[in-house]
């Protein structure tokens, strides 16, 4: 085959640092759009953003030429260093170590679109450690949930 192609959508979720409350609605007002630009840039044009004050989801495709790790990498990387341009405040600023990718079917993506689309109501009556439990059990990613939140 003389060219690669693709179609691998991938569903990202990470969280501050000791899941702090950092994330406020101004910033996070900000910071998606620059998260679109971080990912259009490497030519994954971004599908969806979402979160709340302490953890972020993203819907995207995967380009070819770039991988999973590193995608996240670059995105926690770029946007911790303008998050803490933003004010004084933010100088503590840090994601976690880890993530968690999730591949998505073509036709799943509308609906985890919508449920990206409506964290903050989804947050209301879970939290973000019972929901990441919840996804990775729902895609039989094994985890000891001793350690699953246990960061330096």
């Amino acid at each position: 085959m003389p060219q690669s192609l693709s179609n691998i959508s991938i569903h990202i979720v990470f969280s501050t640092k000791h899941r702090q409350n950092w994330l406020t609605k101004e910033i996070r007002h900000e910071l998606y759009p620059y998260i679109a630009q971080i990912l259009k840039n490497k030519n994954c044009c971004s599908c969806k953003i979402g979160g709340t004050e302490n953890h972020i989801h993203i819907l995207c495709p995967l380009p070819r030429t770039i991988s999973i790790s590193k995608l996240i990498e670059d995105l926690k990387v770029v946007t911790s260093k303008w998050i803490k341009t933003k004010s004084p405040t933010f100088i503590n600023f840090h994601w976690q170590t880890g993530y968690a990718a999730f591949s998505i079917s073509p036709g799943h993506i509308e609906i985890v679109s919508s449920y990206i689309e409506n964290q903050e109501a989804h947050h209301k009556g879970v939290s973000f450690e019972d929901e990441l439990c919840k996804l990775l059990n729902k895609y039989n990613i094994p985890f000891d949930q001793r350690y699953l939140f246990n960061e330096n």
